[in-house]
């Protein structure tokens, strides 16, 4: 039997043995386990944290609780649970595909984008703007919690892909086309196909996030647009918050086939807490979250009586049945499928994620202390913990087009200037 086989199989053994009469709680790593987990360069793919920068009174120097403001990253639970930063998402809800719309939805990105580099200059002693694998190697060893930007659904870009180009130089290393609904750019995973996967404009797209070196995140869109977006690029892509559906079989997750085929051309999925099980179907529940959307425009009043309705609900599932056993049967399936050279971690914290016995990012540590215990090496552990995502992000970065590029320039020119017709007409 291969080395890779046996651990694989070694893996498997250990999810079943769990999953067959331990509880969700059942890790408590060891002092060895937590010095080596602090050893490590610890990154998470997708933390939609920045949705609390605009809350009234709230810091992210202070400590906080799920519970408490439904809150699940800050920054003594990062440096409680050896979170070295991540990318922090620039999240943008798909709306009308006008050209009203796509402006609204432009300035509130670029709104959620200045809310994190302030709160990043607000904090200059404890955090830093990272642009490529190697600032997150030096921002982490300086002390320093590492801020790479994302864009989780290009809506905002409207029919002008120029504008790529502006969010790249504010920062952003990622993007999605799309979100739970369809869009300009692609079919979501989650709604009835309009284009049979990318529009000709998500086709350009992908042209220009390769030419600009950005990470192209397939998370959210549908089987089809996956299956094109790893064609048309040039360099790796990620998932950087989806699960496999041998887990749970929900259109957001992704099967053993297309995960075999990411890892194939160089590209990591990471992994999601969320959508592990079917979502709470609790009315109570759904209203708060429903609320909690929109959190950033409630005043500290508005917040204090949102939390004393959360207080009085006999618990606060978003995905009941969802635990920290059904977390690793799903992080040690997607390695056995892809990997260790093509798996990591992107939980979803603060947009839905967390599992019970993993509710924030303080409890990271019981995650390296699993996959210790389940056979895999230190090297193995980094790997998934940043080592895969900063090598997507380099290859990426080696793999972009020269910026003076005409060919892709004469198509950015067509498509600014075909936007401003549409705007000058009125049309959607």
């Amino acid at each position: 039997m291969s080395r890779r086989a046996g651990r694989a199989a070694h893996a498997a053994l250990f999810a079943a043995a769990w999953l067959f009469g331990h509880a969700a709680a059942a890790i408590e790593p060891t002092a060895a386990e937590r010095a080596l987990h602090e050893r490590l360069l610890t990154l998470d793919s997708h933390l939609d944290t920045p949705s609390n920068f605009g809350r009234a009174g709230w810091d992210i120097r202070e400590r906080h609780s799920l519970r408490g403001d439904l809150t699940q990253v800050d920054l003594p639970r990062m440096e409680e649970g050896g979170l070295d930063g991540g990318f922090w998402v620039v999240y943008t809800p798909q709306g009308a595909l006008n050209p009203e719309a796509y402006a609204a939805a432009r300035d509130a990105a670029l709104l959620r984008t200045m809310r994190i580099r302030e709160m990043v200059a607000a904090n200059r002693d404890c955090f830093e703007l990272a642009l490529d694998a190697g600032d997150a190697r030096r921002i982490a060893a300086a002390g320093r919690r590492v801020v790479f930007l994302s864009l989780e659904n290009s809506y905002p870009l409207g029919e002008d892909l120029s504008l790529l180009e502006t969010f790249h130089r504010l920062g952003l290393r990622m993007a999605g086309p799309v979100h739970s609904r369809n869009n300009q750019f692609a079919d979501s995973a989650t709604e009835i196909p309009r284009w049979q996967g990318l529009s000709p404009l998500g086709r350009r797209w992908v042209e220009e996030m390769n030419r600009l070196g950005m990470v192209i995140d397939a998370s959210h869109a549908s089987d089809t647009a996956f299956d094109q977006l790893l064609e048309l690029s040039r360099a790796p892509i990620v998932l950087s918050h989806t699960g496999p559906k041998a887990i749970f079989d929900f259109p957001r997750n992704l099967d053993d086939e297309r995960i075999r085929r990411l890892a194939a051309q160089g590209g990591v999925i990471q992994l999601n807490s969320l959508f592990l099980v079917p979502r709470t179907e609790d009315p109570a529940v759904l209203a708060i979250l429903k609320r909690r959307e929109n959190i950033e425009q409630l005043g500290v009043a508005e917040q204090a009586a949102l939390m004393a309705d959360v207080q009085r609900l006999p618990s606060f599932e978003v995905s009941p049945g969802a635990d920290f056993a059904l977390f690793m049967k799903a992080l040690l399936h997607l390695i056995e499928v892809a990997g260790v050279d093509h798996v990591g971690i992107g939980a979803d914290w603060d947009g839905g994620g967390g599992v019970a016995g993993l509710e924030d990012v303080a409890a990271l540590p019981k995650v390296t202390a699993a996959l210790l215990r389940a056979g895999y090496s230190e090297a193995d552990v980094a790997k998934i913990w940043s080592g895969n995502l900063l090598r997507v992000l380099e290859q990426v970065r080696q793999a972009s087009l020269d910026p003076a590029d005409e060919g892709v320039r004469h198509a950015l020119t067509t498509d600014r200037a075909a936007g401003t017709a549409a705007a000058a007409g009125g049309g959607g």
